[in-house]
């Protein structure tokens, strides 16, 4: 698919500060924050309302990494979008991320043996997507694609998309990368859970459904794709608003009730969880307006 596109982004320029504070006192969901809240309400709390810190972690910033060589490889032109050009990024757009965050430098001594391992991992990754997609056949509509839109509700949806195409029947196809691997059979439908988010958003914003949802997971080289309906996203407008009346039940009560499960093992707050013996910390006061959150967690 390759054509321009008239997708609205999401304002990322000083006129939207103006707008910073009606903003915050919305309801407001993201994909990352609507899963934290499925899989653990008080995972939720934690990243929401408390705000607390988590370290990074050597897998999800090779994620960040991925995507961001897989976003800038498209500013080549195509026939130069070859493994060897996607591989030879790595380098660089690790060096902005360690300018970005510099928290990430802490995972690994410069040019130790560590570094250049997980460097070979990423590299490992972007090949993989070589087998999945031809980068010289695609004109990308949208790269990392900020977008918001608001419901009849009032309730927001905000996210970042991976890539927006557009053929030049208008036909709109939504992709998103995932460093890790493909789901196990019966749990595709929480991974889709995401892409329905973002079909929404567009479809609310600009009356278009998105003809094809694509989810290319580099772990393993699966893709998996849904061709999403109208039905298939009333429904996923029904649940996001069950969500958010939820959250703000959370968030009146200062109920936020723990969810053990398998993931629990890769939380970084277990040692405040009541599930393993530990305590929250007192909730922020006064706790006023909705909550927000950012828009996404680490890259997947």
């Amino acid at each position: 698919m390759s054509a321009s596109s008239d997708l609205q982004v999401a304002p990322d320029s000083a006129a939207q500060a103006g707008a910073a504070q009606a903003v915050v006192s919305r309801r407001s969901l993201s994909p990352s924050r609507a899963s934290d809240f499925q899989q653990c309400p008080l995972l939720y709390r934690f990243r929401t309302v408390d705000k607390l810190p988590e370290p990074p972690s050597a897998a999800a910033v090779r994620g960040t990494l991925v995507h961001s060589a897989l976003e800038h490889l498209f500013d080549l032109p195509a026939a130069q979008r070859t493994p060897e050009a996607a591989e030879g990024l790595l380098p660089g757009r690790w060096e902005q991320l360690r300018v970005d965050e510099p928290d990430v430098t802490a995972l690994f001594e410069e040019s130790s043996p560590e570094e250049a391992e997980w460097l070979a991992s990423a590299a490992a990754l972007v090949r993989t997507w070589f087998t999945l997609e031809d980068p010289t056949r695609l004109e990308p509509a949208e790269r990392e694609m900020r977008i918001e839109t608001e419901l009849a509700s009032g309730l927001l949806l905000r996210g970042i998309i991976d890539r927006v195409d557009v053929a030049p029947n208008g036909m709109v196809r939504v992709v998103d990368y995932k460093t890790g691997r493909s789901p196990g059979e019966g749990f595709e439908g929480k991974a889709l859970f995401q892409m329905r988010f973002y079909a929404l958003a567009v479809w609310r914003l600009k009356g278009v459904v998105p003809a094809l949802l694509q989810l290319v997971y580099l772990g393993d080289g699966v893709v998996l794709r849904l061709q999403p309906t109208e039905e298939d996203l009333l429904a996923t407008e029904r649940k996001l608003e069950a969500l958010s009346a939820a959250i703000e039940k959370a968030r009146e009560s200062g109920d936020w009730r723990p969810r053990r499960s398998k993931l629990c093992g890769w939380c970084a707050h277990q040692a405040l969880c009541p599930e393993f013996g530990g305590t929250p910390p007192p909730l922020p006061v006064p706790l006023s307006g909705p909550l927000s959150g950012p828009l996404s967690g680490p890259a997947s």
